[in-house]
């Protein structure tokens, strides 16, 4: 093909946007298996050392809350450095650290450790399944997202409601809408990598990161309340 023709033009620049979107995608998915590492050791320290079942529900709350949205704002400031990947990487350590509090809980069922497992292996194949259903659906999602960020704001409203009523049926009822919730999202945001509209690998990881761990803290919490079993 003549490379002066428009044709060849018009097919050299889909290429590179192809590849860009490709790279991007790439980096994400390196970047999202290495964020597991820290929040592995965020969770073991905080079950080996009780740090964070020491605090009350309500205190246990604010910290979350409060490291998370600052942890969030400051990845957002660093995203186009290399400092966003450590300052990414410190977030997932801290979200690790939070959900030691369940983990520790969970852990104190006799198949405990098996539950981990479980709900580790479900938050799995619901990622391997969105991340494969978002390289085939064609259609734009995004008006889907406003919905789903409109959920996810009732589930934050709702939980935080949660910690003064104390009600088992409102928690268990929060943890199956939170799996549907971000299992969509999920699809959402890989999709939004793949389109092209998520063009820094950074963000894009912290996006489905927090859709996976909101899925696996889901399913662990349905696992521990009907699957675990005292000695």
């Amino acid at each position: 093909m003549n490379r002066n023709s428009p044709t060849y033009g018009v097919l050299a620049g889909g290429g590179a946007v192809s590849a860009q979107r490709n790279r991007v995608l790439r980096n994400t998915y390196a970047l999202l298996a290495l964020s597991l590492v820290p929040t592995v050791l965020g969770a073991w320290i905080g079950v080996a050392t009780g740090i964070t079942t020491s605090l009350g529900m309500g205190m246990s709350a604010m910290v979350f809350l409060g490291g998370a949205f600052a942890f969030m704002f400051a990845i957002e400031k660093t995203k186009d450095s290399a400092a966003g990947v450590g300052v990414l990487l410190g977030f997932t350590f801290f979200m690790g650290l939070m959900l030691s509090r369940m983990l520790a809980a969970v852990l104190g069922f006799s198949n405990g450790a098996s539950l981990i497992m479980t709900a580790f292996g479900g938050t799995a194949a619901v990622f391997f399944s969105m991340a494969t259903l978002a390289t085939v659906v064609k259609r734009d999602l995004s008006n889907l997202s406003k919905f789903l960020f409109i959920g996810a704001i009732l589930l934050l409203v709702a939980g935080v409601i949660n910690i003064f009523v104390q009600s088992s049926a409102l928690m268990l009822t929060l943890s199956v809408a939170a799996i549907g919730i971000f299992s969509a999202f999920m699809l959402v945001d890989v999709k939004r990598v793949i389109d092209g509209g998520e063009t820094n690998y950074i963000s894009a990881t912290l996006a489905i990161y927090l859709d996976i761990y909101n899925v696996f803290q889901s399913l662990l919490m349905l696992l521990g309340v009907f699957g675990g079993e005292r000695d």
